[in-house]
């Protein structure tokens, strides 16, 4: 499942991230690649332990908690500590797919990278090229979204970020490990949770379609989850 996200940060919040983003050292992107990407990566990045990255990725995460679109999709179990990114005129991304277990440099936290999240920091308008490119099962998808939205698709995806050729493009990414591994599984639930929701506010939630088909996504969350 690919997805788009809306307004997970307000444009004051993305300008406030820019503001503390503009104060901070950049260094090579490389530090967190593996050896695939880092033989087609080529941009700069907030290092993880700088006190930036990890007070604005501590922000992202408490905005995350707050979307209820997110929680449906991805229904997360952990959230790797977001990541910030920046492309200049001539960078790129080269096609990869991204590791299947990231941990956290110098600790014992790491996660299965079951979902991928882009979260634009820069507008369209600010820059050309820099297009994520996403091949999933119907065909290359290409995304550039406003500043404030975010792209979830399966880690597994080959993907690529095109060379920009004007202005700047900043983003946070970072990865999702699944209270539910399977992709088909999630999109199934997270269909049957919009049905729910659509069907309750029509009914409202006492009635007995919206009671039975309630039981038979949490009876499908609890035959596929993996709480810890």
């Amino acid at each position: 499942m690919l997805l788009t996200i809306p307004d997970i940060l307000t444009k004051a919040q993305v300008a406030e991230c820019r503001k503390l983003m503009g104060q901070a050292e950049w260094v090579d992107g490389n530090i967190t690649s593996g050896h695939q990407s880092a033989l087609a990566k080529n941009n700069t990045q907030l290092p993880e332990e700088s006190e930036v990255a990890r007070s604005l990725g501590e922000f992202i995460q408490d905005a995350l908690s707050m979307s209820l679109l997110f929680i449906s999709a991805a229904l997360p179990l952990k959230v790797f500590p977001p990541l910030f990114n920046r492309y200049e005129c001539g960078q790129a991304f080269g096609t990869h797919v991204d590791n299947a277990i990231r941990q956290l440099r110098g600790t014992n936290f790491r996660i299965r990278s079951d979902l991928s999240a882009t979260l634009f920091l820069s507008e369209p308008e600010d820059y050309e090229g820099g297009v994520l490119t996403i091949e999933d099962t119907y065909g290359t998808q290409e995304v550039k979204l406003p500043a404030g939205s975010m792209i979830l698709y399966p880690a597994s995806s080959l993907h690529h970020v095109t060379p920009v050729t004007r202005g700047t493009r900043v983003s946070s990414f970072f990865w999702i490990q699944s209270m539910v591994r399977n992709d088909a599984h999630r999109t199934l639930l997270f269909q049957l949770d919009n049905a729910i929701q659509k069907l309750t506010a029509d009914r409202g939630g006492k009635d007995p379609e919206v009671i039975s088909l309630t039981g038979v996504y949490h009876n499908l969350l609890r035959m596929w989850a993996d709480s810890g």
